[in-house]
């Protein structure tokens, strides 16, 4: 789906918001891919059975400034967005649903002044008959954020990297967080602080992607140190 644009070249006319209620707008083609450019033809009622419009389009080299009607320029932009894709508007750690998954909760620590790698999680619900998998985490906030397990072995307790995802087995809850499975935000840009928001697209096998906004809560266990 696309969203039209309008920007209009009409130097040096200023119209009143009831005659603009009764403008006519005609565009030379029905659909355009998003970010192309194409002229309109504007009319609006001038007096009584008069009509201003603006049909001229500026030949090469020619500024539509020197028209007396210039055409409006139409750009239609991009507005398409995923199942589950709320952007930034979306209220932090608020459920969020993809396909029969639920994706709610959650936080990252707060990290400490000149630190880069930051740690978090969240909660996922499959709702579904089919198991899926969380193939990859993206944030603008980190260069890059990876899967990570903590587990004990030989009565040691090791951290490592899941190059393959994390699978959310049909019917079941999977949580992320600190002692098991989590995310590890690497290359940090700016060490995240408590109250702010970092924000994550997620990609799921069969879900797809989807945005998800985690706040950002106390740097230890969820309590505050002094």
């Amino acid at each position: 789906m696309t969203k039209t644009k309008f920007t209009l070249l009409a130097a040096g006319l200023s119209l009143t918001v009831a005659t603009m209620a009764h403008a006519h707008a005609t565009f030379e083609t029905n659909s355009a891919p998003a970010e192309t450019t194409f002229k309109a033809v504007l009319q609006v009622p001038h007096d009584t059975d008069d009509k201003v419009a603006w049909d001229q389009v500026a030949a090469a080299g020619q500024s539509a400034h020197d028209l007396k009607g210039p055409a409006p320029t139409v750009t239609p932009a991009s507005s398409t967005q995923g199942h589950g894709e709320h952007g930034s508007h979306q209220t932090a750690g608020s459920p969020v649903e993809a396909g029969d998954l639920e994706i709610s909760g959650g936080a990252v620590k707060a990290m400490l002044p000149g630190a880069k790698v930051g740690g978090g999680g969240f909660v996922v619900k499959n709702t579904g008959s089919v198991d899926d998998r969380l193939l990859a985490v993206e944030s603008p906030a980190a260069g890059r954020v990876e899967l990570h397990e903590m587990k004990m072995e030989n009565e040691v307790m090791k951290m490592r990297k899941l190059e393959d995802g994390v699978v959310i087995p049909a019917g079941a809850t999977v949580e992320l967080k600190s002692g098991g499975l989590h995310l590890m935000f690497m290359e940090v840009k700016k060490p995240f602080a408590e109250g702010e928001t970092v924000p994550v697209t997620l990609t799921f096998e069969k879900s797809g992607k989807v945005d998800y906004v985690l706040p950002v809560g106390a740097a230890v266990g969820g309590h505050k140190h002094n």
